[in-house]
């Protein structure tokens, strides 16, 4: 499933991208095409950017 742009200022949340992370591996039976690495990479960028939103709001 390709990387949909999320509009400036939203996110999903950490255990969203999670998700579409481990789903996006098991489709690709552990072996990511450039296409598919880059979409992982977005995830992992996305995903450590939701981490980090959700470390601030907790404390």
């Amino acid at each position: 499933m390709p990387l949909t742009p999320q509009p400036h200022g939203s996110t999903r949340s950490a255990a969203e991208l999670n998700e579409r992370i481990r789903g996006l591996w098991l489709r690709a039976g552990g072996r990511l095409s450039a296409e598919q690495r880059r979409e992982y990479e977005q995830l992992v960028t996305e995903w450590a950017a939701a981490v980090r939103a959700e470390v601030v709001q907790a404390a």
